[in-house]
């Protein structure tokens, strides 16, 4: 019986035995494994990003925070593309020069030329920082015809040479109807990778509610910029939401100042740009820039849960907006594509301010076209 009990209990530490040394083993060969792929240069593949005007203000203050991560990642390389005109070659040589100097691990080339096509090609992501800006004396109509020019050139360049899968953010004004030209004459590239810039707009108005309550800017969320990147957008508060302590409340509830919300937060944010330049003599580069950014991180790498942020796209004719307008409506991403926020109650006072930004986009739109006939 002894003989057996002492069996019993030789088969039972085996059977636990068993287990542990397959365990160890694994974590062993994980171990073995990781060390040798320490020493393989295995990573991932640069991506190709181009910036127009990058000689200029923006373009100076944001290859940098490409280069560092700031709008693909802190793990993805990059190859950058600038290109500028050939008044500011020398500029944009020096631009390249502190690239180099920063010694940046992520920038794996950069390239600085004159050259649309050159410039173009291959690349994954375009910020179209370039453009022609309203001097004093000049009409609006002559503004339109130099950018319709432009825009039109730069879709062409990209149609035929930039990756199929590029995604597009305009940031040059008039922000909107650069991206429309673009959409309509680089057929190719699906209208759902065409985007402008509404995000330095939504930054904008998370500022204000954030000084309003004297809360931490990143605890406020979900206020919405609809329409045009102009003086007619609506900076929209009434789903803004406010992390505290006690939980999400509402930042209308919060603030409980509707006179505030609709006066002097709406001409606060439409007008900013202005009071920027008013202050400084220059425009918001760094600001501008550090939204392309974001723009760009959140639609290729996703929204946060529960959030969304303002991105101007082509309206599919939600809430009443002509299908077709590039217009900025809320949105939340995921996998590399943008989604509408559907079903957000619009009151009043918020129809009243949406439709007239959707009027001034479709004059934009009738002005731009009579420039390229």
């Amino acid at each position: 019986m002894g003989t057996y009990k002492v069996r019993g209990k030789m088969e039972q530490l085996l059977s636990l035995e068993t287990p542990v040394v397959v365990l160890g083993c694994v974590l062993l060969s994980w171990k073995i494994v990781r060390h040798i792929w320490s020493f393989l240069d295995v990573g991932k593949e640069p991506i190709t990003v181009l910036v127009t005007g990058a000689a200029g203000q923006i373009g100076y203050a944001l290859v940098p925070m490409i280069a560092r991560g700031e709008m693909l990642g802190p793990d993805q390389p990059v190859i950058i593309h600038m290109l500028d005109i050939e008044a500011a070659a020398d500029s944009l040589n020096g631009v390249k020069m502190e690239l180099i100097d920063a010694a940046l691990p992520l920038l794996k080339g950069v390239v600085a030329t004159t050259d649309v096509v050159e410039a173009c090609s291959g690349a994954e992501i375009a910020v179209m920082v370039g453009g022609f800006p309203r001097k004093e004396g000049m009409e609006r109509k002559d503004v339109m015809s130099k950018n319709v020019s432009i825009y039109k050139a730069h879709a062409a360049a990209l149609e035929q040479h930039a990756a199929p899968h590029c995604k597009v953010l305009v940031v040059a004004n008039p922000a909107n109807t650069n991206a429309l030209i673009l959409k309509e004459f680089a057929p190719s590239i699906p209208e759902k990778n065409i985007t402008c810039l509404t995000r330095l707009d939504h930054n904008r108005a998370l500022g204000q509610i954030s000084e309003k309550l004297d809360v931490d800017v990143g605890d406020v969320k979900n206020v919405v910029i609809w329409g045009n990147h102009s003086s007619s957008q609506y900076p929209d508060a009434t789903h803004a939401i406010v992390n505290t302590i006690a939980g999400e409340k509402s930042a209308r509830e919060m603030i409980a100042d509707d006179k505030w919300l609709k006066g002097e937060f709406v001409a606060r944010v439409q007008q900013r740009g202005a009071a920027i330049i008013k202050a400084r003599k220059m425009s918001s580069a760094m600001s501008a820039a550090s939204a392309a950014c974001d723009h760009m991180r959140d639609w290729l790498l996703g929204t946060p849960k529960g959030g969304w942020v303002s991105m101007g796209v082509c309206s599919d004719g939600s809430y009443g907006i002509p299908a077709g307008l590039v217009y900025s409506f809320p949105v939340t991403c995921h996998n590399g594509q943008w989604s509408i926020v559907q079903g957000l109650k619009i009151d009043e006072f918020s129809r009243e301010k949406m439709d007239i930004s959707a009027k001034e986009l479709m004059e934009e739109k009738t002005l731009a076209y009579s420039c390229l006939n």
